[in-house]
């Protein structure tokens, strides 16, 4: 039951707190690792965007950076939270991947019709044998377990073993600058270290919060894509601190994390398509306002997001030839001289360091009016 003395805290000042958390408010010079640690993971669902996510949030951030710690295999590809691939550090791939196996359990009830007759445990001894004998393709990997079970599906077996096993992309997928197609093997085989049992949940709640807080149970759940929180959070309630938002839901904080005032200034900044701060919530409109729900995505299509004064204020793409790059900027609303300046400026800098373009140009779309 929320305390009905707990303070409220608006949507700005809810806002403020989970973009410090996020290095939003302030680019910071700490090491990408560092950032990737703290952020409990990058959503790379794409290949680019964990590069963009580090961009808005690190001072004098070089993509070759997170790239070269993927080469040493500091960081990796691997599904985790949500069931979606997200970047972690090999620590956090070794302990996080096993932490979500429920919810890639629920995943792999769905394809159970296409898996009549088919032994999981062998299924799974077959498919970690074949990937750590060489990196396996889905393509390849299902057609090496359709000639043991030639009645399944082909579809389901590949998913099965997605499922069963915890299992990384490895190089050069994800590099910068550089392409190659999905190519699996198993976390332990990749990093050469053994993964660990499946730990208790505190630590990651007590994470999440420091990266996403104050948020309630269900925020979490919806980042994690687990269930059954509820107790885990009660059991750390004595080590937190609590509060309510303007609808009375009652949220979760560590005493001592930083909650800014709700007008401290928050610059323009440029996120990709799934990046975690737009997804790390039940409730959204602490960085989404109402009325551009579901404007910056559709479905498994999403679009990069413009934050002005800490909100989705507009959609963005870069588009690129061998000599120029352009950023275009669709606002969602009228944005201000001073707004727009800002935003301009913003564009140039990510050009600067993320394209190889020798000119650069910023566009503003017109301007759609959604309405209240």
């Amino acid at each position: 039951m929320v305390a009905k003395n707990a303070p409220v805290l608006s949507s700005r000042a809810l806002n403020r707190a989970t973009l410090e958390r996020q290095l939003l408010l302030r680019r910071t010079a700490v090491p990408a690792k560092d950032a990737v640690t703290r952020l409990v993971g990058l959503q790379a669902q794409n290949t680019r965007p964990p590069y963009f996510q580090l961009l808005a949030r690190l001072e004098g951030f070089d993509p070759t950076e997170l790239s070269a710690l993927m080469e040493s295999r500091e960081v990796v590809r691997i599904v985790t939270l949500r069931s979606t691939i997200h970047t972690h550090t090999a620590d956090d791939a070794l302990t996080l991947r096993p932490l979500v196996q429920p919810a890639r359990d629920r995943e792999l009830k769905m394809f159970r019709h296409g898996l009549t007759g088919v032994d999981l445990d062998r299924l799974a001894s077959l498919g970690k044998e074949l990937v750590e004998e060489r990196p396996r393709t889905m393509k390849e990997l299902r057609e090496e377990l359709t000639v043991h079970w030639p009645d399944a599906d082909p579809r389901a077996l590949a998913v099965a073993a997605r499922c069963l096993l915890p299992l990384v992309q490895v190089t050069p997928r994800g590099l910068w600058g550089r392409s190659g197609q999905v190519a699996l093997t198993t976390v332990e085989h990749w990093l050469g270290r053994a993964s660990q049992q499946a730990p208790a949940p505190d630590g990651t709640v007590l994470r999440y919060l420091g990266a996403f807080g104050p948020a309630s149970v269900k925020d979490m759940q919806m980042w994690a894509g687990l269930t059954r929180l509820r107790e885990v959070f009660e059991r750390l309630r004595p080590q937190l601190v609590t509060f309510r938002d303007e609808h009375g839901v009652e949220l979760f904080d560590l005493p001592d994390a930083p909650r800014p005032g709700p007008d401290v200034p928050a610059p323009p900044r440029f996120l990709p398509e799934f990046d975690n701060v737009l997804l790390g919530h039940a409730d959204r409109t602490r960085i989404i306002p109402a009325a551009y729900k579901g404007r910056n995505g559709v479905g498994n299509q999403a679009y990069g997001t413009v934050l002005v004064d800490g909100f989705l204020a507009a959609l963005w793409r870069l588009d690129e030839t061998a000599d120029d790059a352009t950023v275009t900027v669709q606002a969602l609303g009228r944005l201000g001289r001073e707004q727009r300046e800002e935003i301009t400026q913003e564009a140039v800098d990510l050009m600067t360091v993320m394209s190889r373009a020798s000119a650069y140009d910023v566009r503003f779309a017109p301007f759609i009016d959604f309405g209240d």
